[in-house]
């Protein structure tokens, strides 16, 4: 699996654009935070979240994913940390995040039981989670995401994973168009996340 999102972040242009997710912009990030992206790919959210002011840390496994993180970063004027790593070998710092990010990181299920847990840990007291992901149900719209079922979300493996530890917890089920690069483009099933520690 690697070596795919290898291959496919040395393309040229930026797989899924330069710009960040809709769902992230459409949030109040604030300013001043430490914030980590997880299966951050070539760095659009990252590069949006520090440009608002933010210490953002982005880990992925593709280096050269990584390298378009950089990139992006230097072409926007931002500093932002990355950190080449396999999520399901991940042990995230307690207590050390305000926010953290998971936007379509969609992984095998040993991978999603390994890492969505930590979030709560690694988040500091009042921190907040923010996830896009695409649900089962896009299978049928073909316009992106992974295309085997056990890679995808369901609403109540989300609320299994993360609902007993947030405090307050928002997921929500969304049909929209989702327009980001080559390879997420039209009608999507969503799952939007928001969580509070």
């Amino acid at each position: 699996m690697k070596e795919f999102w290898n291959e496919r972040y040395a393309e040229e242009a930026y797989a899924y654009g330069q710009e960040a997710n809709d769902f992230i912009k459409a949030q109040q990030i604030g300013t001043g935070l430490k914030v980590l992206c997880l299966a951050e790919g070539e760095g659009r959210n990252a590069v949006y979240i520090a440009s608002l002011g933010n210490d953002v840390t982005c880990i992925d496994y593709s280096q050269e994913g990584l390298q378009k993180t950089a990139r992006l970063a230097q072409m926007n004027g931002v500093q932002v940390t990355g950190i080449c790593e396999d999520l399901s070998q991940t042990q995230l710092q307690q207590e050390h995040w305000d926010l953290i990010v998971g936007v379509f990181a969609h992984f095998p299920a040993h991978v999603k039981e390994h890492i969505w847990p930590q979030v709560f840990a690694a988040l500091k007291p009042g921190g907040q989670l923010l996830m896009e992901v695409y649900d089962q149900e896009q299978l049928r719209f073909g316009t992106g995401g992974p295309q085997h079922l056990d890679l995808l979300y369901g609403k109540e493996e989300l609320e299994a994973l993360l609902t007993k530890q947030f405090n307050s917890i928002q997921i929500e089920k969304i049909y929209r168009d989702v327009h980001e690069g080559v390879y997420h483009n039209g009608a999507a099933a969503t799952l939007q996340v928001r969580a509070l520690k």
